[in-house]
């Protein structure tokens, strides 16, 4: 598995426990959003930021796609 399917697994897992989630409802949330396609292009940032950042930034993300 590459670094950023590596880092996308990171992500899912600590976005679940974060919002108290199961495994399937953040898959169809990332997948509505798009946030899958979100957390590759940014890579290079996220990787090096910390997880409360990578999930308020997700956050972030999603209520922006909401909106428009």
């Amino acid at each position: 598995m590459s670094k950023e399917g590596k880092f996308l697994v990171f992500c899912i897992e600590q976005y679940k426990s974060a919002k108290n989630l199961t495994g399937k409802q953040v898959a169809e949330l990332f997948r509505k959003y798009e946030v899958y396609e979100y957390i590759f292009s940014c890579y290079g940032a996220l990787h090096t930021t910390g997880t409360n950042y990578i999930i308020a930034d997700i956050d972030l993300f999603i209520e922006a796609r909401q909106a428009g």
